[in-house]
């Protein structure tokens, strides 16, 4: 026979409802009897029955993690593996599990988050990708559901955000390469329609002008969070009649196609060109040569994104988190950014 919370309530001399509490990690608990309880639950092996709490709290102790539509660039980067590692680390801790979804395109994503909020399988929703104008942060917002958005919303200020001071990282980056008197210095961007690359390429933009020197269209190119993108890049960079002597690329595993780029066409780091990256993800330090980055802090991006997004859940009043988190970030200067241009 099941063992029920009768069953837990009696062996451990509390009432019914103080289990049920320590279940649904009430604050009024104390830590003690908390224990005590959860004991008793590990020695009788009792499970408490999640679909019977969910009808009696209109809650799922679950939420979701919405992934960007492109698997491939999912995959291929640790910046969104260490981002969900954070995420559910501390979703495990207060309780919770986690879902992820995506979608083919922007109406699949609205309908894959419609069906999980409406349907009452998760109470909120983790957004890894915040775009200018995005439909899914509409239907959230719109319909009053809880959810954080790593990144930042330009349409929509006051919701909860997880994020770095993208313009100052990138602005500390270029200012890097600008100290050690580089004067044509190139930018490898993401996706227009990302905050984050608007936000990167504008810090970019202000370190060039605050020092004097030229910003040229031919400088910067645009593409993905993919190797390719900045392999693509060298072919185009290394052509130009007056090419950069250093870039600042929006992310590491774009770096790394810059550095196989330059590589195949005979070029060497730092010595014909300098560069600088972001996010610090493990493997940059073991690149050849290992890559200066900029550390945004992306597993506790992820950590505070799960915690704020489960307090808002719950409805605490017990912290009281500002709606715009903001991850310290901090330049990691390695091999690659490690030459000063010769003065004339």
């Amino acid at each position: 026979m099941a063992v029920t919370i009768k069953d837990v309530a009696k062996k451990a001399g509390v009432s019914p409802s103080t289990v049920s509490r320590v279940l649904s990690n009430h604050p009024r608990i104390s830590a003690e009897t908390s224990r005590k309880v959860k004991l008793i639950m590990d020695q009788l092996g009792y499970h408490p029955n999640i679909m019977a709490k969910s009808l009696v709290s209109k809650t799922t102790n679950s939420i979701c993690i919405m992934l960007p539509k492109s698997a491939e660039e999912l995959f291929s980067n640790f910046f969104f593996m260490e981002l969900i590692r954070g995420i559910v680390t501390q979703a495990g801790r207060l309780g919770y599990d986690v879902l992820i979804s995506s979608g083919a395109n922007e109406k699949e994503e609205v309908e894959n988050v419609s069906r999980l909020i409406n349907g009452r399988r998760v109470d909120g929703v983790i957004l890894l990708y915040s775009r200018q104008n995005d439909p899914v942060i509409d239907f959230l917002h719109n319909g009053g559901h809880p959810f954080v958005v790593i990144g930042r919303s330009e349409k929509y200020p006051d919701i909860l955000s997880v994020d770095n001071d993208n313009i100052q990282a990138s602005y500390d980056a270029t200012k890097h390469l600008i100290a050690l008197g580089h004067e044509r210095i190139g930018f490898v961007s993401g996706p227009p329609e990302l905050v984050v690359s608007k936000d990167r390429m504008k810090g970019y933009q202000d370190a060039l002008r605050d020092s004097g020197l030229e910003c040229r269209p031919e400088w910067i190119v645009e593409g993905e969070f993919l190797q390719d993108s900045g392999y693509r890049a060298m072919s185009f960079f290394m052509n130009l009649p007056d090419r950069p002597t250093a870039l600042v690329t929006i992310d590491d595993v774009v770096a790394f196609g810059v550095l196989r780029g330059l590589h195949e066409l005979k070029y060497k780091v730092p010595e014909d060109l300098c560069l600088v990256s972001f996010n610090n993800i493990p493997l940059s330090e073991l690149s050849t040569p290992p890559l200066s980055s900029i550390d945004i802090g992306i597993y506790n991006m992820g950590y505070t994104a799960s915690q704020v997004l489960i307090q808002a859940v719950q409805g605490s009043k017990d912290k009281v988190y500002p709606k715009r988190q903001i991850i310290p970030h901090r330049l990691i200067v390695r091999d690659s950014s490690m030459y000063s241009v010769p003065k004339k």
